[in-house]
């Protein structure tokens, strides 16, 4: 079994080839939620950005799961704090919302994401958006200093979640919340199906189930834990007939587990 630093190495080298394809104008295939560890664009997973204010399409690779900022209650003038951020695609929807008084801060543990965010930023003008290099479990970020925390399908990815969430709740001032997009199991999938759908979304392999992940949140301090949206990840048939029988494929259907994308948000108490 790998170590956690060799799986954030594999997510580090996974993401950076999407940067590298996306560049090349090539289908992505990386280790995202929108775009999987297998050949092909399956983008089954992410939401449509394209009508919110302030989207920016080359910040947009198709790698999330949901809108976390549909649900963060921000407000003009907040600091905001996108956990993940890739090229900036929910940075600069944030952006948009907290206004020029407001400011935004991306971290990413992935070179190429930020040298591509950047690059999308210098096309903005914005002076109040920055992207800094840094792991999720060690936020280069001040304690007590961010009004709200966004991320979307990148907790999964994070080897020791529950670190990640007192880091969180670190770097969270008193009575601030976050909202946060992300995959969750419920009931045990077959392994067949769940590495099949690992194949096609990265994120899957590192799913907790749901009661488990708001568990942790609410172990790492968090009050008024509630689950804003919720919807099933439904993998097309003939992907995953191209790893398992149709005998396994009944039997999952029937079992009642399920891949589910949710948006989570939870406040730190005053």
């Amino acid at each position: 079994m790998e170590t956690n630093e060799q799986l954030k190495s594999i997510v580090k080298e996974k993401y950076t080839e999407i940067v590298v394809k996306s560049n090349a104008g090539d289908v992505l295939a990386g280790c995202g939620c929108g775009s999987g560890c297998g050949e092909g664009n399956t983008d089954f997973m992410a939401e449509d950005y394209s009508k919110l204010e302030g989207y920016l399409p080359e910040a947009d690779l198709s790698l999330g799961c949901g809108i976390p900022t549909d649900n963060a209650g921000m407000r003009p003038g907040d600091t905001v704090l996108d956990l993940g951020s890739g090229a900036g695609n929910d940075a600069f929807i944030a952006r948009k919302i907290v206004g020029a008084k407001g400011r935004v801060i991306g971290v990413d543990m992935t070179e190429a994401m930020l040298e591509r965010a950047n690059a999308n930023l210098q096309k903005t003008g914005f002076k109040n958006i920055e992207f800094r290099y840094g792991d999720i479990e060690n936020l280069p970020v001040a304690s007590r200093t961010v009004d709200v925390v966004i991320s979307n399908c990148v907790l999964n990815l994070v080897p020791n979640k529950p670190q990640a969430f007192a880091e969180i709740f670190r770097v969270l001032k008193p009575g601030a919340h976050f909202s946060i997009s992300d995959i969750v199991l419920k009931g045990t999938l077959p392994q067949q199906i769940e590495q099949a759908a690992a194949m096609y979304a990265g994120c899957v392999a590192g799913a907790m189930q749901k009661e488990e992940y708001l568990r942790t949140i609410e172990q790492a301090g968090f009050a008024t834990v509630e689950v804003k949206k919720a919807k099933p990840i439904v993998l097309p048939d003939e992907l995953l007939l191209q790893y398992v029988t149709e005998s396994d494929l009944v039997a999952y259907k029937a079992s009642g587990a399920a891949i589910e994308s949710i948006t989570v948000r939870g406040v730190k108490p005053n």
